[in-house]
């Protein structure tokens, strides 16, 4: 089924479990954004159990609790952070807000898992990265374009297993609908989002350093733009960056809030990725003028020939259990904590750094 509302953009796929009943306890604080219920129910079907939940709003709570009805609502966040049965903290809250918390919840001896962007500054960064040496607790993020979309995991795969050789180049293209009257006010407040950029770029830049395989890059030319919505002077509605790995390996992506009405989806979300043996196609979300309408394609061409995957509950979501196996052993086989934080770091520097165009 597709969904037209991306900030709402929650998928459940087939329960996985890598631990036991009450092995794994996590709890959800601040749910901001919508994300939050795709972050628990990858947890879940992963086998965590969901004992907490809290947020200052208790409307939020209350529909929170309608999708998880066996967590129970707590009195404060310092109730969450005082338990010692949560190992784990997942939250979607306000952008600017989100390291100040995970700030919180690590030195609460807990590990944290925020919605993209995991921050919107440099110096949000260099705190994050203190806190983590500091208490030895994972700051994980919810790069969902990638560890939730079924048709970017196995193009990974596929990359791991040489289908198209080294990757030199990987171009992304992110629209999105706006649907502004379902977005809070603080989604229009630049000092808040981060700037189109930090937001919904931190997808593309997370992509490109995945694929290519590159540790570090650097932004060299990134723009954005407020081309159709003057009532938000503080929106940007377009944005776009080249970025260049240490490697090598080069990236452009799009990012936009123009989806027309006439999608069936929230984004014509696609990725390209060049190698030296082939390359590859997603379309993530949507395939144009099929019938039905499906999601996740992958387009493979190399030297065996032109294949065309619809991979749809037949790769699902590997991320999430790793996540929890990673916090349990201290181990990083779901995401390094360097490669978290250098996207970080990217998205926050292609926006720092971006020419305004309209």
């Amino acid at each position: 089924m597709l969904s037209n509302d991306g900030m709402n953009y929650a998928p459940k796929g087939k329960p996985a479990p890598v631990v036991e009943p009450g092995a794994f306890v996590i709890a959800a604080v601040a749910l901001d954004h919508g994300h939050v219920y795709g972050m628990c129910n990858g947890l879940v079907q992963a086998g965590a159990t969901l004992k907490w939940v809290y947020d200052p709003d208790p409307a939020k709570v209350e529909k929170f609790l309608e999708a998880f009805p066996l967590a129970k609502a707590a009195a404060s966040e310092e109730e969450v952070l005082s338990d010692p049965e949560v190992k784990l903290v997942a939250s979607a809250a306000v952008t600017s807000e989100r390291c100040a918390l995970g700030l919180r919840v690590m030195h609460a001896g807990k590990d944290y898992f925020t919605d993209k962007a995991p921050l919107t500054s440099l110096e949000q960064l260099e705190a994050a990265k203190n806190a983590v040496e500091e208490t030895g607790k994972k700051y994980m993020c919810y790069y969902s374009e990638r560890i939730h979309v079924e048709a970017a995991v196995y193009a990974g795969q596929l990359i791991e297993e040489g289908a198209i050789g080294k990757v030199i180049q990987v171009l992304g293209l992110g629209p999105h609908r706006l649907n502004a009257p379902s977005r809070p006010d603080w989604f229009f407040e630049k000092d808040k989002y981060g700037g189109i950029l930090c937001d919904i770029g931190s997808h593309q830049i997370e992509q490109f350093l995945f694929y290519s395989g590159e540790t570090d890059a650097i932004v060299t030319r990134s723009q954005v733009g407020n081309f159709n919505h003057p009532e938000y002077p503080e929106l940007e509605d377009f944005g776009d960056a080249m970025l260049l790995g240490k490697n090598g390996a080069t990236q452009y992506f799009r990012v936009d809030w123009f989806t027309p009405d006439g999608l069936r989806t929230w984004g014509d979300g696609r990725t390209l990725i060049l190698g030296t043996e082939g390359y590859i196609e997603l379309r993530k979300y949507i395939n144009i003028g099929e019938e039905p309408a499906s999601g996740n394609h992958v387009f493979l061409v190399n030297k065996d020939g032109e294949q065309h995957f619809e991979v749809t509950g037949q790769v699902g979501y590997p991320y999430f259990g790793q996540l929890i196996l990673d916090c349990i052993n201290r181990t990083e086989n779901a995401m390094t904590q360097e490669h978290c934080f250098k996207a970080a770091e990217l998205c926050v520097r292609a926006e720092m750094h971006a020419e305004k165009i309209k």
